[in-house]
């Protein structure tokens, strides 16, 4: 049957941030909820639907194109659209922003993806650490997703970034890796501590690093990295008694034994291993290497570089989970020493 009164069914807001193929696509996956519209109902054809709404036809052809995606419309060439389905389930969209590519953040792109199945369409989006960026994003596609997945970390402007963040409904948040203080509701957030794990992972290795007089830590002035790691690695070397630099610039920074070197980035590790080599220090005895986030060549690097990690595959898992069961636990991920010759 033709439906001639779908278009009472229908408003669209010009003003909304919501794209008018969303807000029609929406209100028609609705009104086949409500029984509003039967199964095998005929649906006006994209021209008339164009013409009704002052949409373009690319718009109303998108709007039917993902409809017929989640299975609500199916279509007959030369007839037109009609109602496929009436039995509608709630299909899961999932934005996952992430602040930057890295094996890591792989790691746990990977794990969700595994976990989550077929029961959701994915979208990943990387805003490089940019606030500006992550604002424009988030703030232009803040109705398009049933969840969104958020690593929150920038090289400046974030401090208010739970302003934006709290736009979002709480039942399709989960921060993942960091949560963010100011963030209110009840939301998901699968995260590390920073402070506590640096304080713990070093306190862990602290029989192999009563050879050891001072620790330096490699932690750029302009970096993305939480101040919670400085935090926590002060309070170690104060508690343990032991002398402690942050170093900015790891090029001109002295390397003498007794050191023990504590790195964040892959390419400071490499500087750093290029500098020690040329100093003809042992490694492991003279002077001591850590290395932030578990890799398989640091196991073989130097005869095995000592690592300090999260566990990203449960990371990700568990972003899927919470999705799933519908769930707004907080949870802190394990944080893993790994001790190997460099220390």
């Amino acid at each position: 049957m033709k439906v001639n009164n779908l278009y009472k069914y229908i408003d669209v807001n010009n003003y909304s941030a919501t794209p008018k193929y969303r807000q029609i696509g929406n209100a028609i996956v609705q009104a086949i909820k409500e029984g509003k519209l039967k199964k095998n109902d005929t649906l006006p054809s994209i021209n008339e639907l164009s013409d009704e709404f002052e949409v373009s036809r690319d718009t109303a052809e998108k709007t039917y194109r993902h409809l017929k995606k989640i299975g609500a419309l199916g279509s007959v060439p030369g007839k037109g659209y009609f109602v496929r389905d009436v039995e509608l389930t709630d299909q899961l969209k999932v934005l996952l922003l992430f602040n930057k590519l890295s094996p890591h953040k792989k790691i746990v792109y990977d794990a969700f993806v595994a976990k989550i199945g077929e029961s959701a369409a994915i979208d990943l989006l990387v805003y490089n650490n940019d606030f500006s960026f992550f604002k424009k994003i988030l703030t232009t596609r803040l109705h398009d997703y049933t969840h969104y997945i958020i690593i929150p970390h920038f090289m400046e402007g974030g401090d208010n970034v739970h302003q934006l963040i709290n736009k979002i409904p709480k039942h399709q948040l989960v921060l993942l890796d960091k949560d963010v203080k100011g963030v209110t509701g009840d939301y998901a957030a699968i995260f590390e501590n920073f402070e506590k794990d640096i304080f713990t992972a070093l306190e862990n290795a602290l029989e192999h690093l009563k050879k050891y007089h001072t620790l330096k830590i490699i932690f750029a002035e302009y970096t993305h990295f939480p101040k919670e790691i400085i935090t926590g690695f002060i309070s170690f070397c104060e508690q343990y008694k032991f002398n402690h630099v942050i170093v900015h610039n790891l090029v001109e920074e002295p390397i003498q034994a007794g050191e023990v070197f504590i790195t964040l980035m892959e390419n400071d590790l490499v500087v750093l291993i290029e500098r020690i080599l040329t100093t003809g220090l042992v490694v492991g005895k003279e002077i001591g290497v850590i290395s932030y986030n578990e890799s398989p060549l640091k196991k073989i690097i130097l005869n095995g570089i000592t690592t300090i990690s999260t566990d990203f595959n449960r990371m990700g898992v568990r972003a899927a989970e919470v999705i799933l069961n519908k769930s707004t636990v907080h949870e802190e991920i394990p944080f893993y020493l790994n001790v190997r010759a460099s220390l």
